[in-house]
């Protein structure tokens, strides 16, 4: 395969790191050192004394795809209130470089979601794994990366389970699957969302689906190789942004997703190995370390759907 004409390539976007950078996958691990940071497919841009000086590197030969295991939520009609007051400073953020144990897998993982926003108030709003126990993390009302607007899969009076973004484990020691947890109502503000995405590795589609109506956006793509595969299931549109230093997209947007890859435990030097839609001019068929790269007009109608869209990914 050739790559676009720019050095990085389509490789594994760099990203700000834990701090300030973020590594996306995207095609062949090319990196260029330029300006004070790193470049791969993907990334996003942060001031240049923003990131650490090094980062865990992903392993050269990727882990093979675990299993994951679900963790499904008990099955009741209705959680009660809660109404404690939990110090967020003792309880550990859930942003994209999370990796929480006490994160449960999404358990439905080919289910549309309700179609229902959910973004946390200014004071932030605990997770719980179980709404009956204590919470095992925060999410705050704004992040660096956003990830904060987050669709609502299961709805109660006093409670809602949210995808999220992190990671239950590292790919090597776990599962990096799209994982969930619950939050309270009263903790966040709720919006409709009129759409979500639904992309067919094997129909080689994409479509942008609203109030049942499909706008087919795309009929080829490329997807992840049977090394670094594209994860399937559901996820979220957790940022959008244009990184004009990434010559590859052509000026075109990135459209970040949710979740990570499913056997890079990180990518260039950082420690996240997240999944996204970008422009790319090789993009057809499984040729990328995991991004959905595509063509102009795809790139465009997706960049225009707002943060905590769902997306469905299928084989």
């Amino acid at each position: 395969m050739t790559d676009a004409p720019d050095p990085a390539g389509d490789h594994a976007t760099s990203v700000p790191s834990r701090r300030r950078w973020l590594w996306v996958v995207g095609g062949i691990a090319t990196l260029t050192v330029a300006v004070g940071m790193a470049l791969a497919v993907s990334g996003l841009t942060a001031a240049p004394d923003a990131g650490p000086t090094s980062a865990p590197t992903a392993a050269a030969t990727p882990a093979p795809v675990p299993t994951p295991t679900p963790t499904p939520s008990p099955t009741v009609a209705e959680f009660p209130a809660n109404t404690v007051v939990y110090d967020s400073a003792e309880l550990a953020q859930v942003d994209v470089f999370a990796v929480n144990a006490g994160l449960p897998v999404d358990d439905d993982p080919y289910a549309v979601p309700n179609e229902v926003i959910a973004t946390p108030r200014a004071g932030g709003a605990p997770v719980f794994a179980d709404p009956t126990a204590e919470p095992i993390g925060f999410l705050p009302a704004t992040l660096p990366f956003d990830g904060t607007s987050v669709p609502v899969v299961e709805r109660q009076e006093h409670w809602l389970k949210v995808l999220l973004v992190g990671r239950q484990a590292l790919p090597s020691q776990g599962t990096a699957a799209q994982v969930a947890g619950w939050i309270r109502a009263a903790d966040v503000d709720v919006v409709p969302s009129d759409a979500h995405v639904e992309v067919a590795i094997g129909a080689r589609t994409i479509d942008i689906v609203r109030g049942g109506q499909r706008q087919t956006i795309a009929t080829d793509f490329a997807w992840g190789t049977d090394a670094t595969p594209t994860p399937l299931g559901r996820s979220y549109i957790m940022t959008t942004r244009v990184v004009p230093e990434f010559g590859y997209t052509r000026g075109h947007p990135i459209v970040y997703l949710s979740v990570q890859s499913p056997t890079l435990d990180g990518f260039g030097g950082a420690d996240a190995a997240v999944t996204a839609f970008h422009y790319h001019d090789e993009r057809s068929g499984a040729i990328s370390n995991g991004c959905v790269r595509v063509d102009p007009a795809a790139i465009a109608a997706l960049a225009e759907l707002p943060e905590g869209t769902p997306v469905l990914i299928n084989p």
